[in-house]
């Protein structure tokens, strides 16, 4: 191998290196907005819930970074085979992860509001949602890292889990609307607020499917579970 060639191994390794390191910023950094979302309602603090909503421009300009790192990898090294999938599969988890941002940040901003209500029994169970949904995007980021398709399709299986405690804490919150209509807009709130931690969960599985397709060049072809049954839930 000439001198030349190895250089350029050598930096094209570098830029995807910066790329993991960015991508698993912004996991780091959504993974924080999640989690101070989800205490800010736990304990009605809405300057927490303030600091949520503005923090989501981090990640934001963080996407905005690996998306022009993308096109320039693309124009300029025009990789093909794992090199490709590589810079493809950056992309798309990048988008996941600015959209995860996203929710949390709604999640905050429904907080804001929800704490302008008395305090609500059904609130209590929003902060273990989130942590189910923080602990799937940890651990499929930690997947992607490793290159580790079998533990990002365990994530990918959980997300049935996520659906299921989405779907007890609908018909809980439907329950007390309809025992009191003055319970109508803080579950209102809490409904969105649980939605949104739903779409967490079902952009992780989206991150697990990017890394196995990453490592084996192929689409997970099992149709994914889903364990979100508020659709046939009647009043």
């Amino acid at each position: 191998m000439s001198e030349t060639h190895e250089h350029i191994i050598k930096s094209y390794d570098a830029e995807l290196a910066r790329l993991l390191d960015e991508i698993t910023r912004m996991g780091q950094l959504a993974r924080e907005q999640l989690a101070m979302a989800a205490e800010a309602v736990e304990e009605r603090n809405s300057d927490l819930a303030a600091r949520v909503v503005e923090g989501d421009n981090s990640i934001d300009a963080l996407e905005h970074d690996v998306s022009h790192d993308v096109l320039r990898l693309l124009a300029l090294r025009q990789p093909i085979a794992r090199d490709l999938r590589d810079v493809l599969a950056a992309l798309r988890i990048a988008a996941d992860i600015e959209r995860i941002g996203d929710y949390a940040a709604n999640v905050a901003k429904r907080a804001i509001a929800l704490n302008q209500n008395a305090p609500m029994r059904p609130a209590a169970s929003l902060p273990h949602l989130a942590q189910v949904a923080n602990d799937m995007l940890r651990d499929v980021l930690d997947a992607y890292r490793r290159s580790d398709a079998e533990a990002a399709v365990e994530v990918w299986k959980r997300d049935v889990q996520l659906d299921t405690l989405y779907t007890a804490m609908f018909r809980e919150l439907l329950t007390y609307m309809m025992e009191d209509p003055r319970n109508i807009t803080p579950c209102t709130h809490l409904l969105f607020m649980a939605k949104n931690i739903e779409r967490i969960g079902d952009h992780a599985t989206n991150i697990a499917e990017n890394v196995y397709f990453l490592v084996h060049a192929k689409p997970l072809v099992e149709e994914r579970r889903k364990g979100d049954h508020t659709s046939t839930v009647v009043s």
